[in-house]
């Protein structure tokens, strides 16, 4: 028998012919191609097309709002200020101690704005040590101690005072000065292009807890002023009684949040006082301490912790589990860790 040399390009046709020979023999119908199997998902994944979830505001927990930049506002919290304008749509509304045992508060915006904030009261030294948390934002006021001022003009804020322009400020409404002082918030940002956009300081939100107790209100206290908050089923919020009376808008309806935390600090004498010779308490925002969170009609025992003042504040429960704010407006009152005092 005489042999030959099998070349690639035979190889290649002899392979083919057998293929569709052996093809041809198993199947009695036509050959068809068999479809791909489609991918396997891995565990943890999901199609492509399930939406993603919608990203929150680290402020309010809302979906969907926007990330603006930062406006922190001081608001007088006293009856001659009565009812305050814009509080409604802030993000967060903190209250602090000052002279004479009465409150004020800073009202931070970033998620909406009002077309008008007030009234605009000082700054206290307390702001200070409480800004940093939102990186460089715009600090409205309508004044500062001369003391203060070094202090002021170091912090990572943008200043955007009456002090130093009228721009975004009027004069108007039914009170004496200095109650009449108002903000129009879009024209104060528009002094400060590179405020801080809002980002993560501390808050968690989500399905309730845990644990907690049903309690129909709850009281802080400050030497000389009363905040009482009370849970409406129906608003599904905090409504505030101040001093025994209902705390109403400016722009209508009941002023109160869906989450309120109170929170237990120190509170010391600062270096600074008022022309009466009372000094401006200092709360010390940053270390560990007890708080109180309200939510959907129960109160909840938790701990703060805030490492330094460029960190934002975190809060758990007693077990140590994360306490989970209601989606909303969050008030921060700031009371002393132990009885009221006027230090």
């Amino acid at each position: 028998m005489r042999c030959f040399r099998t070349t690639p390009a035979l190889a290649a046709v002899l392979v083919t012919t057998f293929a569709t020979a052996a093809l041809a023999a198993c199947s009695k119908g036509p050959v068809t191609a068999a479809a791909s199997p489609p991918p396997p998902v891995s565990a943890g994944s999901s199609p492509s097309s399930t939406p993603s979830p919608a990203r929150t505001h680290p402020f309010t927990g809302a979906p969907g709002a926007a990330d603006g930049p930062v406006l922190a506002v001081k608001i007088d919290n006293t009856r001659s200020a009565k009812p305050q304008l814009g509080l409604r749509s802030a993000d967060i509304v903190y209250v602090e101690q000052v002279e004479g045992g009465l409150s004020r508060i800073m009202a931070v915006f970033s998620s909406k704005l009002p077309s008008r904030v007030g009234p605009v009261r000082s700054a206290r030294i307390s702001d200070l040590h409480l800004l940093p948390q939102f990186g460089r934002p715009a600090f409205a006021y309508s004044g500062v101690q001369s003391k203060m001022k070094p202090y002021v003009a170091q912090a990572p804020l943008l200043d955007v005072s009456q002090d130093r322009s009228n721009t975004g400020y009027t004069r108007t409404g039914p009170h004496a000065a200095p109650y009449n002082l108002y903000g129009t918030p879009q024209q104060l940002l528009a002094r400060a292009p590179g405020a801080s956009r809002a980002g993560d300081i501390g808050f968690r939100f989500g399905p309730a807890p845990d644990g907690g107790k049903a309690v129909p209100s709850f009281t802080a206290r400050y030497p000389a002023a009363t905040l009482k908050f009370t849970w409406s089923p129906g608003e599904k919020r905090w409504l505030l009684t101040q001093d025994g009376r209902a705390d109403r808008a400016g722009e209508g309806g009941r002023v109160g949040g869906a989450t309120i935390v109170i929170q237990r600090a120190h509170t010391t004498r600062s270096q600074f006082h008022d022309f009466l010779g009372n000094y401006t308490p200092l709360v010390q925002t940053v270390g560990t301490g007890g708080a109180t969170v309200l939510r959907d009609g129960k109160a909840y025992d938790a701990r703060w912790s805030r490492p330094s003042e460029k960190d934002g504040t975190t809060f758990t429960t007693a077990s140590g589990a994360p306490m989970t704010f209601a989606t909303g407006q969050v008030w921060v009152v700031l009371v002393n860790d132990g009885k009221p005092t006027t230090p």
